[in-house]
């Protein structure tokens, strides 16, 4: 048998030991033991070489050191805008939170006091009958004016005076009278005086009120006149 490949080269009139010196070969040494020195050397593993980022024609190349910064930015924007919302939902229902524990707080309070100075009401209506006769005078009325400040400084308001604008929330009438001199319902006199804390109706007024006239004229309705057609034919 023949040398394989040699009478092709001499048929295509080239020369074997140029080709063969011409072509270039390239391998890697993979030996973990350097043959020179006898030393361990690191051996990058087959597929393991960096890629070059520069490369587009690289598909599996690294994300860069720069996008993922970007990244790593934009979900520290997102983390820091739900904390944000978080915090603020959180400081809106404590806000709620303080306002309806104040608003119950002033409502026990103003009962509880309504209840204690519910049981003094009697004693306000014998000093409010008394200066109405002229009877609360001298020492007598010093302690009635101190007991009317201490009362008014813990919340408690009168209800009810003459010309006050009827109110049915705060007046409770008993009589009611009309005069052309008023020109809406008005507390004309007062039987009993209300009293309230704050908000809260302890009493209402016992009043009676006068409301202005409704005018009596009006005008006449005339009646339509009946046809009496032609009697002759």
């Amino acid at each position: 048998m023949r040398p394989f490949g040699r009478e092709d080269d001499a048929r295509e009139g080239g020369d074997p030991s140029t080709d063969s010196a011409d072509r270039s070969f390239q391998f890697t040494d993979r030996r973990r033991i350097d043959p020179d020195t006898l030393v361990a050397r690191d051996v990058p593993a087959p597929g393991s070489a960096a890629a070059d980022p520069g490369n587009p024609d690289n598909a599996d190349q690294p994300i860069s050191a720069t996008v993922a910064a970007d990244q790593a930015l934009a979900q520290a924007h997102r983390e820091v805008a739900e904390r944000t919302a978080d915090l603020q939902r959180v400081t809106a229902e404590y806000a709620n939170y303080r306002k309806r524990v104040g608003r119950d707080r002033t409502a026990e309070r103003e009962a509880n006091t309504g209840k204690i100075l519910g049981e003094m009401l009697p004693v306000l209506d014998d000093l409010d009958r008394a200066e109405q006769h002229g009877d609360l005078t001298g020492a007598f009325k010093t302690v009635a004016d101190k007991l009317a400040e201490t009362l008014t400084k813990l919340g408690l308001t009168k209800v009810g005076a003459e010309g006050d604008a009827f109110d049915p929330a705060l007046h409770e009438a008993v009589q009611f009278a009309t005069s052309p001199e008023v020109s809406e319902a008005t507390v004309t006199a007062v039987f009993r005086r209300g009293y309230t804390i704050g908000e809260r109706l302890i009493r209402p007024a016992v009043v009676v009120v006068t409301g202005p006239e409704h005018d009596p004229t009006a005008p006449a309705t005339e009646e339509p006149e009946t046809p009496t057609g032609d009697s002759t034919r």
